[in-house]
């Protein structure tokens, strides 16, 4: 109990979380007078971080700012534009579809937020789009990115969990995909009441060309996503692979890459990385000392008093993950439950580590729309100018739809591992 009050205490003087962790662990350690456990406190942090799993962490990262460099997010937005432009509220599904595709790159919901604002929302402003309305819409598209492959958020649970990194990355496709859908559907809806406008219709010689000129941007997913899939590479190998790919797409066929800008995104990429790498060696030594202080067990006698069967386990999940998710990041999120709640749902309710994963993800993903903190919000405020409450309001629709599609996930554990089984 000190070591929580003490944990929370420095959480919230806004001391870093992998700091926090690390604290709280000597905290712990002197508190119960176990000193000696500080002999094994470096070796915990190393071997939190010795896993070959993780070296796609700082891949997919220098994939997200190599193709943003090269100027290939741009080019996806055309394409979906070139298709569903058209429709009414074209400029909406374009959102959520540009969304989707970069998410098989950029893998980070706020990043994706903070590029897509920048590309969408002026876009959508000039055809008479409510700006508020236009980022809150984005914020939600950028939930697509920590769930369609590649993304960092899994493979971080893939290693806290001890699962298959590529498991994990293919079980994001379905639930990312079953998502796109729903808020489509959301779009279609609010579209008849608010009349949403749309776009010029293009020819179709004028499609062929956009897609011409679009088609060399979907290599990269092609082959991060493809690789894995056919088992011709793992996720690590897909990443390095997709890496290089983005650079020559940006070089030669956007020409918006330039070699010398390689040293400073490189850079970006490294600090990114030691900080993501960090929370992982921190998660390491806090999941040590959960389990020597036996807390999954009080943790678990005290569940299985509530939730009696493991969709009620799962619900009562999702009610506590979403609350924790919308005052904390997503992998600090992931730090501090799954150690905690994994065994709890593989030993005693027996559900499917891929499929807790990803119901863990995708609520921790959904705290970050949701108030107090709703992080992304603030991002694309930042970016756009808009209220962040305002933005909440007025896309509440998403939301909510967010939330029943946790639920179907809950009840549908196939929508998850469908793909790897």
């Amino acid at each position: 109990m000190l070591t929580s009050v003490f944990f929370l205490v420095v959480l919230f003087a806004d001391v870093p979380i992998g700091v926090c962790l690390c604290l709280a662990g000597v905290f712990y350690i002197f508190s119960t007078g176990n000193t000696v456990l500080l002999q094994s406190f470096p070796t915990q942090l190393f071997g939190g971080v010795d896993s070959y799993g993780l070296i796609a962490i700082p891949l997919f990262i220098l994939i997200g700012e190599i193709m943003n460099s090269g100027g290939i997010t741009r080019r996806l937005v055309d394409l979906a534009m070139a298709f569903v432009g058209a429709v009414r509220g074209g400029l909406a599904y374009v959102n959520i579809l540009a969304n989707m595709m970069a998410s098989s790159i950029i893998g980070s919901a706020t990043a994706q937020v903070a590029i897509m604002s920048q590309v969408m929302v002026p876009e959508m402003e000039k055809q008479g789009y409510d700006k508020t309305f236009a980022a809150g819409l984005t914020v939600y598209g950028g939930m697509l990115g920590p769930i369609i492959p590649p993304s960092v958020m899994f493979v971080v649970y893939s290693v806290l969990a001890q699962v298959a990194v590529g498991d994990m990355l293919v079980a994001g496709i379905l639930p990312g995909l079953l998502l796109t859908v729903l808020f489509f559907g959301v779009i279609a809806v609010m579209g008849l009441f608010y009349d949403y406008p749309r776009s010029a219709r293009r020819t179709l010689r004028e499609r062929a060309r956009t897609a011409l000129a679009a088609s060399p941007t979907l290599l990269i997913p092609v082959v991060l996503v493809g690789s894995i899939l056919s088992g011709l590479a793992n996720p690590t190998e897909a990443a390095a692979v997709g890496a290089l790919a983005a650079a020559l797409v940006g070089r030669y066929v956007t020409r918006e890459f330039h070699w010398r800008s390689l040293p400073a995104i490189l850079l970006r990429s490294a600090v990114y990385s030691a900080i993501v790498l960090f929370l992982v060696a921190a998660a390491a030594v806090f999941s040590w000392l959960l389990i020597y202080g036996k807390v999954p067990q009080a943790v678990t006698a005290w569940v299985q008093t509530v939730a009696h069967d493991p969709l009620t386990f799962l619900l009562l999940i999702n009610v506590v993950l979403l609350v924790i998710g919308t005052v904390i990041d997503g992998i600090p999120g992931l730090i501090m439950t799954v150690p905690i709640l994994l065994p709890i749902a593989t030993g005693v309710y027996g559900i499917d580590p891929v499929h807790f994963g990803v119901v863990v993800v995708i609520n921790l993903v959904l705290g970050l729309m949701s108030p107090p903190v709703g992080l992304s919000f603030f991002v694309a405020a930042a970016v756009t100018g808009a209220k962040p409450g305002k933005m909440f309001i007025v896309t509440l629709p998403f939301f909510l739809i967010s939330c029943v599609a946790l639920v179907v996930l809950s009840f549908f554990p196939w929508l998850s591992t469908g793909l790897i089984r």
